[in-house]
């Protein structure tokens, strides 16, 4: 039986990898991922804290797969200023044999730019008119259709606290699909308590999978709304 799922594995071609050091091999979760590789499972969350590397990894992982750098589908030309790593030539994907080569990559830094582009590529909704969350759900409502690898980096960007709960029911209806694939990079503790997802922790330790309630960002979050003072006495000091 076919692999149902867009993308089965990420490895890392050893030949392609440079020296010891070099950007973006020596942040410690791109090192791993070159090291050990990623299973790719129908949910997968990233998490970790600014500079750990999952931007970088869900940036070359839907470049690989054919995205757009600054989001958009496998046909998409938008680009504003290239920032992207090199980590995306040095990556070799293991696709399922009978799902869709189709996927969408939505990034919160890029988002306005991609709004642009759609917009002057032909008629469409207006999503400059709309709020960033209005004109967010507009996008996902029209693209996030059918099969496909749908990468979200930091979608939390803009959200309330109910838009992120609809976005994990999302997540989850786009889990009940057949060869449908979610990859997500994220700071939320909403978004990454998706049920059935596989939740990877970066660090200066590397990529290791966690259960949600072991995550470091949960213990703060948990710690901070239980007792604030303890936090911003040290600020205000």
């Amino acid at each position: 039986m076919l692999d149902p799922r867009p993308l089965v594995r990420v490895t890392v071609d050893p030949g392609l990898v440079p020296p010891v050091g070099e950007w973006p091999y020596s942040v410690p979760a791109v090192s791993a991922l070159a090291r050990d590789g990623l299973e790719l499972e129908t949910l997968t969350v990233l998490v970790g804290q600014n500079g750990s590397g999952k931007s970088t990894i869900v940036e070359a992982v839907a470049m690989a797969f054919g995205l757009n750098a600054e989001g958009g589908s496998t046909g998409a030309r938008n680009s504003t200023w290239a920032s992207e790593s090199p980590l995306h030539d040095a990556l070799r994907l293991v696709r399922g044999g009978g799902a869709p080569r189709w996927g969408y990559f939505v990034r919160a830094e890029t988002m306005h730019g991609l709004f642009t582009y759609l917009q002057s590529t032909g008629p469409g909704q207006d999503f400059h008119a709309r709020s960033h969350g209005e004109a967010f759900w507009d996008l996902l409502d029209s693209r996030f259709t059918g099969g496909g690898l749908f990468v979200l980096d930091e979608p939390e960007a803009g959200l309330s606290f109910d838009a992120q709960l609809r976005l994990v029911a999302l997540l989850l209806d786009l889990a009940d699909r057949r060869s449908t694939q979610v990859l997500m990079a994220t700071h939320s503790p909403i978004l990454a308590s998706v049920p059935g997802a596989a939740v990877y922790e970066l660090s200066e330790d590397g990529m290791h999978r966690r259960r949600w309630e072991d995550l470091a960002m949960v213990d703060h979050y948990r710690r901070y709304l239980a007792a604030p003072e303890r936090y911003l006495r040290h600020l205000l000091e």
